[in-house]
């Protein structure tokens, strides 16, 4: 039949639909959260992950992401020292106990922050880097708007409760993974278990990060606490070749943080596993070609596909395939022709390009004509006319 702008679908047939048990659903009492799989890019779980929330100190890895940024553009290095305003010194909460005679380094409020939650740190960073720490709590706004971060909003660099102090999860989310994708030597301090600044704050020297020292991977980020938040944190655990990332916020207690954080680090990597479903450059399926010096194309995925898929689930996926064609000749090699959706079980759609897996040239004159007079016969006699190739 001819169909020229006829939108076709196809099951693979390579994939095949396996009735696997269900993933095991995930409760938190977190009053929000989400579980996000880095390596390959997917939501595992979500509540509330887009409601603005008071972030507590786990804003600070906003306040760490403008101080990385500068690190890498060359306007500061680790050995870069600061002074301590009046009003650094006077944060109350949790500090490094910083006197305005002190100069630390980039490196020591680094480490301040990250480990020992400091808010007098995250002040000389603001300052250094905005003027002011209102200057540059507008600054972080606007870079987190840029960075696609858009239920985010500040009023300063620390964390400390203010009307315009708001993150979402899955804006925690973002940065949590982009700290650890953009800024692989600066995230190993995140790592870090102790850090003792000049003896002066020997109760607050420990990481506040309950997983740290579980033996499950978990190398990061950031808690928080105040009586308007709750108890939150922001965790990153690599397995293998797999990171997750997830975000709880709003839990009573720094035992059901820690709990719910082991709890959410295990399900996620328990209850998923990753799956090579098609492999780059090999045919999955082929389409009609029209007018060309072959009757047909294979399709084939650009790079090896690999999705997480449940653990349960062993044998296989569904993909549906479509295309508008047939397709006209000249095609090129590598050429986009079609796109394939995958479906896994009570999880997002998958969309991935196909590409043509060879060149087909134009066909001939004489299957040209015939084609052609085909066409013509079947719009006079309101009939059919066959494909011709």
């Amino acid at each position: 039949m001819f169909f020229p702008s006829a939108r076709l679908f196809l099951v693979l047939a390579t994939f095949l639909v396996l009735a696997a048990l269900p993933v095991r659903a995930f409760d938190t009492r977190a009053t929000a959260a989400i579980v996000y799989d880095v390596t390959t890019s997917t939501v595992l779980f979500e509540k509330q992950a887009d409601v603005p929330l008071p972030p507590a100190s786990m804003s600070k890895l906003m306040t760490l992401n403008m101080l990385f940024e500068a690190l890498e553009d060359g306007r500061m290095s680790m050995d870069t020292r600061f002074g301590v305003s009046e009003r650094a010194k006077a944060m109350g909460g949790s500090t490094m106990f910083l006197n305005t005679s002190d100069r630390p380094s980039v490196e020591e409020l680094i480490q301040g922050i990250i480990v020992m939650s400091g808010n007098d740190a995250c002040v000389v960073v603001a300052e250094a880097l905005g003027g002011t720490e209102d200057a540059f709590a507008q600054m972080m706004t606007e870079r987190a708007a840029a960075l696609g971060m858009v239920n985010s909003s500040f009023g300063n660099a620390s964390g400390w409760p203010h009307p315009r102090q708001r993150m979402s999860m899955r804006d925690l989310a973002l940065l949590a993974t982009r700290l650890a994708r953009e800024f692989p030597s600066y995230y190993t301090y995140f790592n870090q278990s102790e850090f003792a600044f000049d003896g002066r704050a020997p109760d607050n020297r420990f990481n506040r990060n309950p997983l740290l020292k579980l033996g499950i991977g978990a190398d990061g980020l950031k808690t928080g606490h105040t009586s308007e938040a709750g108890y939150g944190l922001v965790g990153s655990a690599l397995q293998g070749k797999r990171r997750i990332v997830f975000v709880l916020s709003g839990l009573t207690s720094e035992t059901a943080r820690a709990e719910e954080a082991e709890a959410i680090v295990n399900w996620a990597f328990r209850q998923f596993s990753m799956k090579t479903v098609a492999r780059g450059g090999v045919e999955v399926a082929k389409a009609s070609v029209w007018l060309g010096d072959a009757p047909s194309i294979g399709l084939v995925p650009a790079e090896d596909i690999t999705l997480l898929v449940p653990a349960l689930q062993r044998d296989g996926v569904v993909a549906e395939i479509n295309w508008s064609g047939p397709i006209e000749a000249p095609i090129a090699h590598g050429q986009e022709i079609a796109r394939m959706i995958i479906h896994r079980d009570n999880m997002p759609d998958t969309e991935v390009p196909l590409l043509a897996a060879q060149a087909v040239g134009p066909a001939g004159f004489t299957a040209r004509l015939r084609a052609a007079f085909a066409k013509a016969r079947a719009l006079v006699l309101g009939g059919s006319a066959p494909l011709i190739n």
